[in-house]
């Protein structure tokens, strides 16, 4: 079976499970949690893996591991993805389920680049234009990037909205040499 199939499998089983029982804010914490140890952790990642290290074994791991920072329902789910031994689907079933977590709550992400660091209020200033201009929730993360020189490249989805001083500069050069060309 296709690794995705498997993961949009279990993804879409747990969404249905956590929003049947009206538990889609704590279960969605418990996911970013269990995503971002799959994320930073190699040795986590080592042992989702490891052919070597049996079932039972692993599932205890998993459940002294997670067991008080996770809600019940996400710790027997895991050790249910460990029994069906899918355990190395476990960071593509996050990724799956905030997909549609984001889907169903219509939610966005957005990415926000600027030369220099920007302040909350700013951030926040944009994602209430963003929100009232698209009518949806926006999740935003900033990046620096100095060769922007100045302004801003906000990217939602697959568009990308370009006010960098840098793309500004590049058009009036571009204008510029068409200019010259007509002379």
């Amino acid at each position: 079976m296709d690794h995705s199939a498997i993961a949009v499998r279990y993804a879409k089983a747990f969404f249905s499970l956590a929003k049947e029982k009206n538990r889609l804010k704590t279960l969605k914490t418990d996911i970013e949690l269990i995503a971002n140890v799959c994320e930073n952790s190699a040795d986590f990642n080592r042992l989702l893996e490891s052919p070597i290290i049996g079932t039972s074994k692993k599932v205890k791991l998993l459940t002294d591991i997670f067991k008080g920072r996770v809600d019940g329902l996400t710790l027997k789910f895991i050790s249910l993805i460990t029994r069906n031994k899918r355990e190395v689907h476990i960071p593509g079933i996050c990724r799956n389920f905030v997909n549609l977590l984001r889907k169903d709550q219509n939610i966005k992400s957005a990415i926000i680049t600027t030369a220099t660091e920007i302040d909350s209020e700013t951030i926040k200033k944009i994602i209430a234009l963003v929100e009232t201009e698209l009518e949806t929730k926006i999740e935003i993360s900033s990046n620096i990037n100095p060769e922007i020189i100045g302004g801003m490249v906000l990217r939602l989805d697959d568009k990308q909205y370009d006010a960098s001083v840098a793309t500004q500069l590049k058009k009036v050069k571009q204008e510029l040499l068409e200019t010259e060309l007509e002379i």
